[in-house]
């Protein structure tokens, strides 16, 4: 038999095989094949029946692939704050199309200055065991793949609540007054309506390097926080980053810049997670708090072995529907608020606030700690599949230059076996070197294998 003679009903099993569906083939059995999703995979890619655009890991894992199509009900009339007048912006990458946080400020007598955070009320769609709301839960997040995005919510309540969609947006803002310092003299959250005008991190750093404000502020408040965090032991990771797109002509990977307005605007978001866990600790607020154990071991530098290796010392974040320390974020308490179109966790989040700004009893601890721990596996299968599709994608371009002499640096050693990463791929891979880490190498990479996600390394000297 040669490989184009599949049958359909071989083809389907070894399709079914390929995306985890089933344990066995007989298929496989008759064509003298070992048992296994990779085996299969790589025999679909010799018949022709699949190319290597496809990608089976989502399948494998059990993440949701099909769009949510519920339908999304409008916002109801409620009492919101009126901020208007104040200047926001939604900050993002460009071509991000789920805008679902803003920062803004509003200065204060005293010389404090407020810091606000606004996040799209996307709990006032999707209350606590709402349709969307288990729709929301059984997917953990949004999945993210190289050649298409698969929401966690309707893309139709994206397109009601992101903000800057409209020319007002309902958010639900947290507030932080914070003197010069970067100490926070009061908290808050609060419903209000906002006017958003949307920018992309390049529009934004052009703007705070002509000294325009808020942006300006924005950085210097930004930097204060920064620095009273790493004297309670937040910890620097600086990794390269890359962006994977792909379709059925090909894949591109492309370095991520990261421009000042990007540190920026992360830690606005980190100011508001600590302020919506300080806001439901003294309010007796039961959230999925973000916690982590301190470093196994203290690495210093800033070379990249350093920051590879500082990031092994770190302990998985934690989430628990009591407060405690975040080691790595140098924090006494902290959660994840400003993703409520992409994190489940985040929306619970919300759901809790909601309830607690409505005078309404929200969910219990023990409650909490159920969607934390339902939500937390079906993540943990959208972020594997998105690593893999990543990997996979990641692959065929190298593929496609076989000759392309790629820049790298030793960044670990285990006795002969030596870890190199490619910074311009974010790519990491083994190699057998007695270069010290640190050492920087030029290789050439080739024998890509799509279903295995492997390939060879080999260090040219020309």
């Amino acid at each position: 038999m040669t490989l184009p003679d599949l049958t359909p009903a071989q083809r389907t099993e070894l399709e079914l095989l390929a995306r985890g569906k089933q344990d066995k083939s007989r298929t496989m059995r008759d064509l003298k094949q070992p048992e296994t999703p990779e085996a299969a995979h790589a025999l679909l890619l010799r018949a022709g029946l699949w190319t290597d655009a496809r990608t089976p890991y989502a399948d494998r894992l059990g993440a949701a692939l099909n769009p949510v199509t519920l339908d999304v009900p409008p916002f109801t009339p409620e009492q919101r704050l009126d901020l208007t007048h104040l200047d926001v912006y939604a900050i993002d990458d460009e071509g991000n199309r789920d805008p679902d946080d803003a920062v803004g400020i509003e200065a204060l007598p005293g010389g404090l200055t407020r810091l606000w955070v606004h996040v799209a009320d996307v709990a006032a769609l999707a209350p606590a065991d709402s349709p969307l709301d288990l729709e929301a839960r059984a997917r953990g997040a949004t999945l993210y793949l190289p050649d298409r995005t698969i929401g966690m919510l309707p893309d139709a309540l994206v397109e009601q609540a992101g903000l800057g969609l409209h020319d007002t947006s309902p958010a639900l803002s947290i507030s932080l007054d914070l003197d010069e310092d970067g100490n926070a003299d009061a908290v808050d959250v609060q419903l209000t309506t906002v006017r958003v005008q949307r920018l992309t991190y390049t529009q934004a750093q052009e703007r705070l390097d002509a000294g325009q404000e808020p942006f300006v502020t924005l950085a210097r408040l930004a930097a204060a926080s920064r620095e009273l965090r790493v004297q309670e032991g937040a910890l620097s990771i600086d990794l390269p980053e890359v962006r994977v797109k792909a379709d059925e002509a090909g894949a591109t990977v492309t370095p991520l810049p990261k421009p000042e307005m990007r540190v920026v605007v992360q830690e606005c978001m980190t100011l508001a997670g600590w302020g919506a866990a300080i806001y439901a600790d003294d309010h007796a607020i039961a959230l999925p708090f973000a916690t982590q154990d301190p470093p196994h071991r203290e690495v210093r530098g800033d070379t990249l072995p350093a920051q590879w290796a500082r990031r092994r010392t770190l302990a998985r974040t934690r989430f628990q529907p009591a407060p405690g320390p975040h080691a790595g974020m140098g924090l006494d308490l902290y959660t994840q608020a400003t993703s409520p179109m992409r994190r489940y966790l985040d929306l619970v989040v919300h759901q809790q606030l909601r309830a607690h700004l409505a005078g309404q009893d929200g969910l219990s601890g023990k409650e909490v700690a159920a969607r934390v721990a339902q939500a937390q596996m079906n993540a943990d299968a959208t972020r594997q599949a998105e690593r893999l599709s990543r990997r996979h994608h990641t692959l065929r371009f190298i593929a496609a230059q076989p000759e392309r002499a790629w820049e790298a640096v030793v960044v670990e050693r285990r006795g002969p076996q030596a870890t190199l990463l490619i910074p311009d791929l974010a790519f990491d891979l083994p190699l057998s070197t007695p270069a010290a880490p640190g050492t920087a190498l030029r290789v050439r990479l080739g024998d890509v294998n799509l279903p295995n996600l492997t390939l060879r390394a080999r260090v040219v000297t020309d």
